[in-house]
């Protein structure tokens, strides 16, 4: 064989031999061939709610009850197979998104398709015409929230921390906006989303203060009255100012004192909002948390527990995510990723509120 044609043999097998591994992996496995069409078919669903859902709201057609809630599962689904196909198909892993969620969990070509479901949220939604608003509706969670603190024997830095933190459960609850609706429920309203029984617990705790409220701070006690007078014989939780004070009284303020050991345990201010957000959500495990004297360490393994973790996008998505039966509360913190991106809003808020 002459000298060119040898060369060119040689390089013409070398190439083969390179080619073969890639050749071998263009064929999908199984598992991935059926994660690649249940992320498919999930896309697909999520499309087609979002489309119906416009198409009912353009064409005025009366909605289904709880409207958002199949789209909130569609939602779920896609996060859900996505990351179930990276785990098969890690090479589906992409570049970020301005959402900021993991990019193993989310396909940043997608979207377009999440800020429809925003918009249509936000037309679902709606504040009702009765509803009350505030001008001021940041300054108000956080000049409630620091008397509040105040009044529970916290020092001003602290008490500076409980108004961050719930500015950061304003935004977690409702995207920072006032006397919004629930789409996925019809117990659950208003700027801090509390049900009936949420908004007279609170306000009966307001009650038992407003006395050592009006000493300390008298124009916010003029403001609440003012308030009280103008939401007489409506729904309190469509009254901005009423629905953060409650809300907050009803489930965040007596933990208010533990606030100077949280900052301790948790330097990273998302993690304090990430955690009364868990007293949200899961009450009384997170309560146990901080009294167990090991907080981060403390495990929750109750069925019903995770089960309402999941349905607040907790270890939601995914078979690996999904398929856990306990977690501690370092692990569930890191699991609160998609609430990441509310709160590092409530801080940037709070600094122009408090002018830093």
């Amino acid at each position: 064989m002459e000298p060119r044609r040898h060369a060119a043999a040689i390089v013409a097998v070398l190439a083969l031999l390179l080619a073969a591994p890639a050749m071998g992996q263009s064929a999908p496995t199984p598992r991935q061939a059926e994660a690649l069409a249940t992320y498919e078919r999930a896309l697909a669903d999520f499309k087609s709610i979002l489309a119906e859902r416009r198409r009912q709201i353009e064409a005025k057609e009366p909605l289904p009850n709880l409207p958002g809630q199949a789209l909130y599962l569609a939602r779920v689904a896609v996060i859900s197979s996505y990351k179930d196909l990276t785990d098969a198909m890690p090479s589906r892993i992409g570049r970020p998104n301005k959402f900021e969620i993991p990019p193993a969990y989310f396909d940043a070509d997608i979207e377009p398709l999440v800020d429809e479901y925003g918009k249509l949220f936000d037309i679902m939604e709606a504040p009702p015409a009765s509803a009350q608003y505030s001008p001021t509706p940041f300054k108000d969670v956080v000049d409630l929230a620091v008397a509040i603190a105040r009044v529970k024997g916290l020092a001003s830095e602290h008490a500076e921390t409980a108004g961050r933190i719930s500015l950061g459960l304003f935004f977690a609850e409702t995207n920072g906006k006032q006397n919004v609706r629930n789409a996925r429920s019809n117990t659950y309203m208003g700027s801090f989303q509390t049900g009936p029984s949420e908004d007279r617990n609170g306000r009966r705790k307001w009650e038992a203060i407003k006395g050592e409220i009006a000493a300390i701070d008298p124009a916010l006690s003029a403001r609440d009255d003012r308030e009280e007078a103008r939401v007489r014989g409506t729904d309190p939780r469509f009254n901005h100012w009423t629905n953060v004070r409650d809300g907050l009284m009803n489930a965040h303020a007596d933990l208010f004192h533990e606030i100077p050991g949280i900052v301790k345990t948790l330097s990273d201010p998302i993690d304090q909002m990430k955690l009364f957000e868990l007293i949200q959500i899961v009450p009384t495990p997170t309560r146990s948390a901080l009294k167990s004297g090991d907080l981060l360490n403390y495990r929750v393994s109750s069925p019903t527990i995770m089960k309402h973790l999941r349905n607040n996008s907790i270890f939601a998505f995914g078979r690996a995510d999904r398929a856990r039966s306990s977690a501690s509360y370092r692990e569930i913190l890191a699991a609160m990723w998609l609430f990441s991106r509310k709160f590092e809003r409530a801080m940037a808020k709070f600094a122009e509120i408090r002018g830093r």
